[in-house]
């Protein structure tokens, strides 16, 4: 059990229109495409989540809602949660301007806590969390693990994305500055690593995982896992020593734990 600390849940407020379309992943793919195409990061999850047509999918932290679409064009039927205003907003938008007339699986929004799901027992085939994780605090995250295990059904999968892995941030990060410092890229690579890419992930990331902590994470709340590691393709030619060095960093464990950057869970009853 986990305990509940004196810190509040990030308010809502702070995911604004703005955060869904600067820094909320994806945001890029959505404005070329309105989330017809997904990210590299969001297509992985997905496709690990192999839903197939009649099931039943929860989206929880649904966003902008393309993940609910996707899942409905495969003949599911799915439902989209999201506690910020902003984001049941622009999902409802989306599934209003959905062209197939009807689409081939149901889709429905609501305003929802994690930690309370406005749904029955062993409802749902998937429940799909992705990038929400990081977003909740350890109490939270437990708490809503805890209703994800309701709603689930026995036979029933929860798939997670989470990033960056904690231990690249705390580890790996500060070598990989000193080497780039020393090849004269140091002004790319802030001494803190949230504020590298998407600044204001270092207002609204409480709870980032590594791979051992996300495997007792879901332990906890009473579920057996597979969780693994993977990172973005390094597509750089910077001589044959930096290539050797990168294929041992993202290939080969333990330094792999440290260096890749993503977290991916398949979770289950047991």
């Amino acid at each position: 059990m986990v305990k509940k600390d004196n810190r509040p849940s990030l308010p809502s407020e702070l995911y604004t229109e703005e955060y869904f379309l600067t820094a909320c992943e994806g945001y890029e793919e959505w404005i070329d495409s309105e989330g017809e195409h997904l990210s590299r990061r969001l297509k992985s999850a997905f496709e690990v989540a192999s839903v197939e047509p009649g099931m039943a999918v929860l989206d929880v932290g649904c966003g902008r809602g393309e993940i609910v679409r996707h899942c409905a064009r495969l003949g599911a039927d799915v439902w989209g949660v999201d506690y910020a205003e902003v984001a049941v907003r622009m999902t409802r938008d989306l599934i209003a301007g959905e062209r197939a007339d009807p689409p081939p699986g149901a889709m429905g929004v609501a305003r929802a806590d994690a930690k309370h799901l406005p749904y029955a027992d062993a409802a749902f085939d998937r429940v799909l969390m992705f990038d929400i994780v990081e977003h909740l605090y350890p109490w939270e995250l437990h708490q809503a693990l805890r209703e994800v295990w309701r709603v689930l059904k026995p036979e029933g999968r929860l798939i997670v994305h989470t990033a960056p892995n904690q231990w690249y941030d705390a580890y790996a990060y500060p070598l990989v500055r000193l080497v780039r410092t020393f090849m004269g890229e140091g002004d790319r690579y802030p001494a803190n690593p949230r504020q590298f890419g998407v600044a204001v992930n270092e207002h609204v990331h409480v709870n980032e995982q590594n791979i051992v902590s996300m495997r007792s994470t879901l332990s906890k709340a009473g579920f057996a896992s597979k969780v693994w590691l993977d990172s973005p393709p390094q597509n750089r030619d910077e001589g044959a020593m930096l290539a050797r060095l990168r294929h041992v960093a993202f290939n080969v464990p333990p330094f792999n734990w440290f260096f890749e950057r993503e977290v991916f869970a398949v979770a289950w009853k047991p």
